[in-house]
């Protein structure tokens, strides 16, 4: 078989074609492209693009398929930034799907995230995603930070304020008073300490004392709970006193009396006064004399009576004889 010689300027000319070709390549490769594998370009346009470099990978679910192709202000909206994205991976991604800027680490390297939508609608090459910015850790950190140091600026002020009130409430007289507030109540509390001492002291004296009174007071209430339906009834029958007072006619009941007494009042009044046979026998003592002398009589004519009955009780056919046992007065008497 004859060997084809090439020359010397043909063999330069393919190496410098391979040379190109595998720069190429190269450059593309470390771009995110590939050129042996169908490539497709989508575009967000993000207001701002901090962090995020040419280069960086774009993921679906944590899994790479592609990078970041390059970056460029809006032609007709300023300050927009449009960023291409070069996918390698023939994955179908809906038209709804959204790239999200997120954060991959704590040193603040962005990647673009694509969140897949649910639109049955394919996206396709040229196509523009929605666009969404998640906040970098630092970015959160000093969001959540500015609050905070805000509010301890306003409570440094705050607290200077009210250390410059302290300092000019607290002169040498108010510490002076304190001072004496303080002695005042260390005596209040040794004088209390004392009190408790000697509450303490009479209670352990009085101990015995004590537990009989409580035993005394124990059974006390023993007794009135053994005798709780006696006291019952007592209070049952003081309340039925109490209820037939109240019915009576208690108010004509008292006119009465109170007519009554007035009378009894008139006639001791006339009595007194010597008015009437009772005024006249209790003021009056010849009446009573007299009647004294009557009765002294009576009896001594009932005592004859019974000594000498044939002087007035005479039963005879002939009539009785006067002369006949005269009637003699009872020796002592004329």
């Amino acid at each position: 078989m004859k060997r084809i010689k090439l020359s010397r300027e043909v063999r330069v000319g393919l190496l410098t074609l391979i040379t190109l070709g595998a720069f190429f390549w190269s450059f593309n490769f470390l771009k995110g492209k590939d050129v042996f594998k169908r490539q497709r370009t989508f575009y967000a346009v993000y207001d701002n693009v901090a962090g995020l470099m040419t280069a960086n990978s774009i993921t679906i679910n944590g899994l790479q398929v592609g990078q970041v192709s390059r970056m460029y202000f809006h032609p007709t909206k300023p300050g927009k930034v449009i960023v291409e994205l070069y996918m390698s991976n023939s994955i179908n991604i809906p038209s709804n799907s959204v790239a999200r800027i997120f954060s991959s680490d704590l040193l603040g390297s962005r990647m673009i995230q694509i969140i897949p939508g649910d639109s049955p609608v394919m996206a396709e090459s040229g196509d523009t995603l929605a666009a969404q910015m998640q906040q970098s850790l630092q970015d959160e950190v000093n969001d959540m930070v500015a609050p905070i140091m805000a509010k301890t600026e306003n409570l440094i002020t705050s607290f200077d304020t009210v250390l410059n009130i302290l300092s000019e409430i607290f002169n040498e007289q108010t510490q002076e008073n304190l001072t004496s507030t303080v002695q005042s109540l260390r005596n209040t509390m040794a004088n209390l300490e004392n009190a408790t001492l000697t509450v303490d002291t009479l209670v352990e004296s009085q101990k015995v004392r004590l537990s009989r009174i409580i035993a005394n007071v124990e059974a006390i209430t023993a007794n009135l709970k053994s005798n709780g339906d006696n006291i019952n009834r007592s209070m049952a029958n003081i309340t039925r006193i109490t209820d037939t007072i109240a019915r009576a006619n208690l108010s004509a009941t008292m006119n009465n009396l109170s007519r009554s007494v007035a009378g009894l009042e008139a006639v001791v009044s006339r009595i007194e006064s010597g008015q009437g046979s009772i005024g006249q026998l209790v003021n009056n003592d010849k009446i009573y004399n007299d009647l004294e002398a009557s009765a002294k009589e009576l009896k001594l004519l009932l005592e004859d009576m019974r000594l000498n009955p044939s002087r007035y009780v005479h039963v005879s056919v002939f009539g009785r004889n006067p002369k006949k046992n005269p009637y003699q007065a009872p020796e002592g008497e004329e």
